[in-house]
């Protein structure tokens, strides 16, 4: 296995945690029949953003890199909001 294979495999896993967040917001909102996104959409936006962003600097990518960074703030931003939310105190 070649090292730029790995990082074609790492991409691809970024994707599929990226992808997994839209199945997860849709069984969420089906079973409570109202559209309604769960914490872990976020959480799996943060590692399929991580993922995406480690992958587009390796490959150089700049595109792929602003829009990476400028979403990866956004869904961080969004986890902030939602442990402020929750938060007793």
């Amino acid at each position: 296995m070649t090292l730029d294979s790995m990082w074609v495999g790492a991409g691809l896993a970024g994707q599929a945690l990226f992808g997994a967040r839209f199945l997860v917001q849709w069984l969420y909102s089906e079973a409570r029949g109202k559209s309604v996104i769960p914490g872990v959409f976020w959480y799996l936006s943060v590692a399929g953003g991580v993922v995406l962003l480690s992958y587009a600097i390796h490959r150089r990518e700049p595109v792929f890199i602003i829009g990476e960074s400028v979403t990866l703030l956004i869904f961080l931003r969004n986890l902030q909001m939602l442990h402020k939310r929750t938060d007793p105190g």
